[in-house]
């Protein structure tokens, strides 16, 4: 794909705060939603905070020559019930939060040491082409749910799901149109452009409906906004609910060797899963800006902001964070790789986190509106893993199975649970692939053979 701007250059100011938005608009449902998820007293807020702290954490380690977002993670939800249900009281369980996150955050230090010794070359081997393909096109169709979900879903109980289709669909054309049509600034910023259109349209269905009595047209909640308080100093500026300052000093106290066994038993294996994740994002992102971010800035470095950035932003924001897809479809779509535009994302996190009225109007975004900007990002994703393989040779049966394992599982939504430990969709598919490439690998050999 050829990029307007590459990882290295440095648009306008103006352009890069757009698409700094644009960014914070792709990356935010998904950030915020996990706390929400979690609940426990996790705010959106804190996400967004410990969302930004941590991508600057990433940036740091990989010397900017990596553009991505780092966000708060769906695959550790699980986790995350662990830690507060196993323990004794709120306080501990924050705590519980924090250490789990270190551990998650040490099996990549780990792994980043070993990759500092033995190099990236094993990666290729155990997972080629033709796994690494299908398992990134499965992080964007194993989503694809949610997106369609979304797209008829209304945010006010009782409003009308065709009401909301509309709004999602006129958001999606207005995306379209802007990134295939525009040739100036509207290519760049389709995302904005798009939800916009779809916000304005919600607004409006809302107006009419509020004055017809029409509950059924009104699919837009403005609660968020409505609760600010004005005449306080909260209702313009307000610090986050730390999750440091939630467990506080008595939490510590409270903490077991058995609770800890829990959390270790809850963080460690999903850190592993997680890892698989984080080379099919990366090796997905690298097919989209034509660089090998596994050797530059190098997987040992990406694994590091990775782990390190889970660990400080959890501290804050009580969210283990993970490379996000959404992030890299943004930069598929827009063709923006510069990375000054995922630091300006994360300065806008911090700052928007502390803001309340700016928190309040994120959250006032109809979900069937991101769920329109959701099905072009989510299916740039696969479409980007379509490509990393469209030279494997799929008349081999066992380039066909390991293909056709990833996708069914991956497609079929397949989920396995150990205990509290949750293996969600594609590392199931990931794992299924390697295996299924290793118990195959004879048909290589006997090609060989018969040469």
């Amino acid at each position: 794909m050829e990029l307007i701007y590459g990882i290295k250059d440095k648009p306008s100011f103006g352009k890069t705060v757009l698409f700094a938005i644009q960014q914070l608009l792709a990356i935010m449902a998904a950030t915020i939603a996990v706390p929400a998820i979690v609940g426990n007293g996790l705010s959106a807020s804190a996400a967004l905070f410990g969302a930004g702290v941590g991508t600057f954490v990433y940036l740091l380690f990989t010397k900017s020559a990596s553009p991505v977002f780092l966000g708060s993670s769906f695959a550790f939800i699980g986790s995350m019930f662990s830690a507060f249900g196993g323990a004794a009281s709120l306080a501990i369980g924050y705590w519980g939060l924090i250490i789990g996150a270190l551990m998650a955050g040490l099996v990549y230090v780990i792994i980043a040491v070993i990759v500092k010794f033995c190099g990236v070359k094993w990666i290729d081997i155990l997972m080629p082409p033709v796994i690494i393909g299908p398992t990134v096109s499965i992080i964007g169709l194993s989503l694809s749910g949610n997106a369609v979900g979304d797209l008829m879903k209304s945010s006010v109980e009782g409003g009308s799901a065709y009401v909301a289709l509309i709004c999602g669909l006129v958001t999606l054309a207005v995306t379209m149109l802007c990134s295939t049509y525009s040739k100036k600034i509207g290519r760049l910023i389709p995302f904005i452009i798009g939800i916009c259109a779809g916000y304005v349209l919600a607004s409006i269905f809302a107006v009419i409906g509020t004055l017809a009595d029409k509950p059924a047209l009104v699919v837009i909640n403005y609660s968020a906004l409505k609760a600010l308080n004005f005449k306080t100093v909260s209702g313009y500026i307000s610090l986050p609910k730390f999750t440091f300052l939630l467990g506080g000093a008595e939490g510590l106290k409270g903490i077991t060797g058995s609770y800890l066994l829990t959390i270790f038993a809850a963080y460690v294996p999903v850190a592993f899963v997680v890892f698989a994740e984080h080379l099919a994002d990366h090796k997905n992102l690298s097919a989209i800006i034509g660089q090998d971010l596994l050797k530059e800035p190098g997987l040992t470095r990406t694994l590091l902001g990775d782990g390190v950035g889970t660990m400080v932003s959890t501290l804050f924001g009580g969210c283990p964070n993970t490379t996000y897809g959404e992030s890299i479809g943004c930069v598929a779509i827009t063709r923006n790789a510069s990375t000054i535009t995922i630091w300006f994302c994360a300065c806008l996190c911090i700052i928007f986190s502390l803001i309340s009225p700016l928190v309040s109007l994120l959250e006032t975004i109809p979900s069937c509106v991101m769920g329109g900007v959701c099905i072009a990002l989510y299916g740039f994703i696969a479409v980007s893993g379509f490509k990393m393989f469209q030279k494997v040779d799929l008349n081999k049966n066992r380039n066909l199975f390991v293909a056709s394992v990833i996708f069914i599982t991956g497609v079929g939504g397949m989920v396995v649970s150990f205990g509290k430990v949750e293996i969600r969709t594609v590392a199931c598919a990931l794992i299924l692939g390697i295996l299924t490439n290793v118990m195959l690998s004879k048909e290589k050999d006997e090609a060989a053979n018969a040469e």
